[in-house]
């Protein structure tokens, strides 16, 4: 039976409670944000914080949140137990909220698999009485919450076509995937030996079948350059990406193949240089014609890589120029929720810094104490760009190869 707004809310089923009291039952009167993440996964470290934010924010109003990690990456759940444990401890030295470990998937079955939920994060938020109100990404809650507490969300019109469309596009997502997944799980099996000639074989296969999906296209052109060496096959796979991302006038696109000629993560001596930064100049300029710097677009997004392609082709001032556009584009009126911001600018002042050398690094210091002076101070993002490189979930839309194995 699908599960959908208005449905009954399924129960909560788990191995064990890693934080807060255990949850058997949703109490009558009060509204859960019932919350399915993974360590690995970039965009639920905001999520987190947003969490925390929102359940000190409505505590008062019956909010409760339980963060559900159901999609571990481990051998074995003892494994996974302690790395969550690790993750926790580190990201979110202050969270105020349950977090239930499930490495069975019954979880899934009971909420994600007959929601169509294909990602994560994702939220449901479960009314005073037990039924569905909402099905969707975190960075909707702030919005939507408000409306579920003062109990005008369900009757709404907004509400309804929400989750009509939500159904409709997570429907179609989840028929693509089941026709993508036996060549993931033999793509997945060739990877984890080392089998890159099968690999390859598996998303050539991949293509054929679904031309248009951008991660066949991104492992297709990572195999070749990047693990195979291969320049005769691999350049003019790359060269087709970045024609296709350009004439598809996608920043999407564009910021993957940009991340594959300039991506920190890679290295790129056995490219030709010449073409390698022709082809970052063609991207970098179509990126920054569909959002220009004079523009209200956000920058925090597109501009650290663009910024990446001019600062390795020495132009400095330009790269300090355009993250500064960024780190100020967090500022933009209607951003939200704010736990994106703070997720964020760490590293892109992390980067800035690294840009303008030793110079920047006091008043960097200065201005991430301000930043994260509240009680909720948090480490999600603090990652050292000059000793690893940019922070790839931020700076890189498109996950680094090789991405997690989500075909399962």
């Amino acid at each position: 039976m699908a599960l959908q707004m208005e449905s009954q809310a399924p129960p909560i089923k788990v191995e064990t409670w890693l934080r807060g009291e255990p949850l058997a039952l949703f109490q009558p009167g009060k509204v859960y944000v019932v919350e399915f993440w993974a360590t690995w996964c970039g965009p639920c470290a905001a999520a987190a914080l947003q969490l925390v934010q929102l359940q000190e924010k409505y505590k008062g109003a019956g909010l409760e949140v339980v963060g559900v990690a159901a999609d571990e990456d481990a051998s074995a759940p003892v494994e996974a137990r302690a790395k969550l444990g690790a993750w926790l401890a580190e990201k979110c030295p202050h969270l105020n909220y349950r977090i239930a470990f499930d490495s069975a998937g019954e979880m899934n079955k009971l909420w994600r698999e007959p929601s169509f939920s294909v990602g994560i994060p994702t939220s449901f938020v479960v009314d005073r009485d037990g039924h569905i109100a909402f099905i969707g990404h975190p960075r909707q809650l702030d919005e939507v919450l408000p409306k579920v507490l003062n109990g005008s969300w369900r009757t709404s019109d907004e509400a309804k076509a929400a989750d009509t469309a939500r159904i409709a596009r997570n429907g179609a997502v989840a028929r693509e995937q089941a026709l993508k997944k036996p060549i993931n799980d033999r793509f997945w099996a060739a990877i984890k030996i080392e089998n890159w000639k099968t690999a390859l074989s598996a998303i050539e296969e991949g293509i054929a079948l679904v031309p248009d999906d951008i991660n066949f296209r991104l492992a297709h052109v990572h195999l070749l350059l990047h693990r195979m060496h291969d320049m005769q096959q691999g350049m003019p796979v790359i060269r087709q990406l970045v024609c296709d991302a350009i004439d598809r006038n996608s920043e999407n696109w564009m910021l993957a193949a940009l991340g594959q000629l300039f991506g920190p993560a890679h290295d790129h001596s056995h490219f030709p240089s010449a073409e390698r930064f022709a082809m970052g100049k063609k991207l970098s300029e179509h990126i920054l014609a569909l959002n220009p710097p004079q523009g209200d677009g956000p920058k925090f997004r597109s501009y650290p890589a663009v910024a990446r392609y001019y600062y390795d082709s020495g132009n400095k001032d330009r790269a300090i120029e355009l993250l500064t556009l960024a780190v100020k584009s967090l500022d933009s009126p209607g951003l939200s929720p704010n736990a994106l911001k703070q997720h964020l600018l760490p590293d892109l002042l992390q980067a800035l810094a690294s840009y303008k050398g030793g110079r920047a690094v006091k008043a960097l210091s200065t201005r991430l104490r301000k930043t994260f002076s509240g009680r909720h101070q948090s480490t999600i993002g603090r990652r050292k760009y000059i000793k690893r490189g940019v922070n790839l979930n931020v700076y890189w839309p498109i996950r680094p190869f090789p991405w997690r194995d989500r075909s399962k």
